[in-house]
């Protein structure tokens, strides 16, 4: 402050000024207000526009709480679902082309420290598992001469050094065949065939099944490498310690040069594991794709997902383990399920993901009850397979995890997703999903198993609340690409004049169904194939399998539903060769060499000849539908007990025990 000419101390001018200034704004205010009408009329009216306003945005969202309930969740799914197609429009346009192996890369170099593996006890960080990946690759590298485009089975066992075996040979360029450890023999050896895999990398523990088949994969010339320190059989070679000898650091980027969006990235088998796999062939597109479902269920960079299913399955490794490196996050990796330990692991590790299909809820749901069953962090399950009352019985014991039930097919070119919760439901229907991948439900003939058309021709659309047909249309965003090395099954999966003539579409065998709310249900499998315990049985290889035997002739294979049980427990109507008898002892030794314990026969049906149609196909909707009741059926029934080691007549004394859970199926 400043003295006056008086020797008197001024205020400071801009406090004045401040005075003077609100003074003069509040005596305008009053002028303006007692002089201006028009001023007062416009700000009644902006009064009485934000009213209307506001009472129309009430009308709005009381109208939609009425009669569009689910329009947070549609609209929110809709956002999810653009940005990851933005996503990976951006991906298709990189170049060099950005996969989910620099998606781990990127985030090995952001946090090395974090843990990306709880399995057994140990912890592995995403830099360990990046730089033993490395050691693997060069090991391949050096070991089995492996370039890119060179395609290698993995018959592993749920273990960590199956994601790393293949993130190393994902920096060779290698696209990788994900075997089912349960399959022996025939299945075994035709899985090369199908995918043209020259190397074979196997878990010690599946020695003997790799030695069962030696002989023939040296004639083909193909590679065995066992994960073993040491092997003394010859033609074997072990890897371990070619691994850990090998170094760490980082491969250059060239040796995979040549990869695009649309190169094959994996082979999946499907119709699964039954005596004759089919390789599904997997884009680096549809990795992506499976990657991002994590992220529209809603699992965030904070969650641990527990992955209790096999890798070589598309749930456990694509929308499991590639979906967590898509997140960045930590995965909890089983050897296989176990009801009684679950909940344990979950308190454990915090898990707060996990993964289910229809028979796993149902196993946890049969578990003794406990007083703390809601004591867990779990708040999402992502699977497919569940049925209502197990859904209702699953939420009431163990607490409010949403339930985001899928359907989908590895191979197939379209998909849902029940975002909402809904019990019961697989999905939504929903106008942007429509537009980018086309689907509908048509008419369908259970009897004659083919879809019902019109006098042109067309098939016919099934009606809103009907049970159809889904079909999705094949086009570039979603493209069919078909089984490795089999035209005949991937043709059967082509569906052309559908709509108009000349479109083609995929045909998922699925019948679903859509309701009024626009949700989708599913219905049941027709064809060649039914589920059970979680895995695809396809019929028609069953009775291959079957039909070996030197006592049948014909084999009808079809699943029947046991009440209690998710799915159709697998059986078979017979008829024998002339003259013979049915041999319990050597089908039961038949269908347990070639066929895992899914997809054999529990109940074997004795008929003098096979009902067909007019088209020479067998008929199954009336044998399904009669089931194994040795009550209602005279025909001679047998059931495979596997404690006697044979198949043995089926009694109503073994079928009340069936039904009543006695026996275990």
């Amino acid at each position: 402050m400043k003295e006056g000419s008086a020797g008197q101390i001024r205020a400071p001018p801009r406090v004045e000024t401040v005075n003077f200034v609100t003074n003069l704004t509040e005596q305008h205010i009053v002028r303006l207000l007692c002089l201006s009408p028009l001023i007062l009329s416009a700000l009644c009216k902006m009064y009485i526009c934000f009213s209307v306003l506001a009472g129309l945005a009430l009308l709005c969202f009381f109208y939609i709480s009425a009669f569009c309930p689910y329009f947070g969740e549609d609209f929110a799914y809709i956002l999810k679902s653009i940005k990851c197609g933005i996503r990976l429009t951006k991906y298709k346009k990189i170049k060099p082309f950005y996969s989910i192996l620099d998606c781990f890369l990127d985030a090995a170099k952001r946090h090395p420290k974090r843990i990306f593996v709880h399995f057994e006890g140990r912890s592995y960080t995403y830099g360990e598992v990046d730089k033993q990946s490395n050691k693997v690759a060069r090991a391949l590298q050096a070991e089995a001469r492996l370039k890119e485009g060179d395609t290698v089975a993995l018959f592993l066992a749920n273990e960590p050094s199956f994601i790393w075996t293949w993130l190393g040979l994902a920096k060779l360029g290698c696209p990788a065949a994900l075997l089912n450890f349960n399959i022996r023999s025939k299945s075994l050896l035709h899985c090369f065939s199908c995918c043209g895999a020259k190397v074979i990398i196997a878990s010690s523990e599946l020695q003997d099944a790799v030695e069962e088949v030696l002989p023939t994969l040296r004639e083909r010339g193909i590679s065995v490498y066992l994960m073993s320190d040491s092997c003394s059989v010859q033609g074997i070679t072990a890897l371990s310690d070619k691994i850990s000898k090998a170094s760490d650091q980082p491969l250059s980027r060239d040796l995979r040069a040549n990869i695009h969006i649309r190169s094959t990235a994996l082979y999946i088998y499907t119709s699964g594991t039954t005596g004759l796999p089919k390789a599904a062939i997997v884009t680096h597109e549809r990795v992506w794709a499976a990657s991002f479902l994590q992220s529209i269920c809603g699992v965030t960079a904070e969650d641990i997902f527990y992955i209790n299913l096999p890798l070589y399955h598309s749930a456990g490794f694509l929308i499991g383990m590639t979906g967590a490196i898509e997140r960045g996050i930590t995965i909890v990796l089983k050897r296989k399920f176990s009801a009684s330990q679950f909940w344990d692991d979950c308190k454990k590790y915090d898990i707060t993901v996990m993964q289910h299909i229809g028979e796993t809820l149902r196993y946890l749901c049969n578990t003794p009850k406990k007083d703390d069953e809601k004591n867990h962090k779990v708040r999402i399950a992502i699977g497919n397979g569940v049925r209502t009352d197990v859904w209702s019985e699953f939420l009431h014991r163990f607490g409010d995890i949403k339930v985001r039930e899928l359907y989908a097919a590895t191979e197939g070119n379209i998909g849902f997703i029940n975002y909402t919760s809904k019990i019961g439901a697989v999905g939504r229907v929903n106008f942007v999903h429509r537009f980018f991948f086309p689907y509908t439900l048509i008419k369908f003939d259970i009897e004659k198993e083919e879809p019902v058309r019109d006098s042109q021709g067309l098939c016919i659309q099934a009606a809103v609340g009907e049970t159809g047909l889904l079909v999705g249309r094949v086009t570039k965003r979603s493209p069919f690409v078909g089984y490795a090395g089999n035209k005949e099954q991937t043709e059967k999966k082509r569906l052309r004049d559908v709509l108009k003539k000349g479109d083609l579409y995929f045909n998922t065998g699925d019948l679903l169904r859509f309701d009024k709310e626009n949700f989708v249900y599913f219905q049941d499998r027709v064809g060649d194939t039914f589920r059970w315990k979680g895995e695809n049985v396809a019929t028609s290889e069953v009775a291959d399998i079957l039909t070996m035997v030197y006592c049948i002739l014909e084999a009808n294979v079809y699943g029947v539903k046991v009440e209690g049980h998710e799915g159709r427990v697998g059986m078979a109507a017979l008829t024998l060769e002339e003259g013979q008898k049915f041999d319990c002892s050597a089908t039961y030794t038949q269908v347990v060499n070639y066929l895992p314990a899914y997809a054999r026969p529990r109940f074997i049906r004795i008929q003098p000849c096979l009902e067909m149609t007019g088209t020479f196909k067998m008929k199954k909707v009336k044998l399904v539908e009669e089931g194994f009741n040795p009550a209602h059926i005279k025909d001679p029934l047998y059931f495979l007990d596997p404690e006697k080691k044979t198949y043995v007549p089926l009694t109503e004394e073994i079928y009340r025990a069936v039904v009543s859970k006695e026996v275990k199926l």
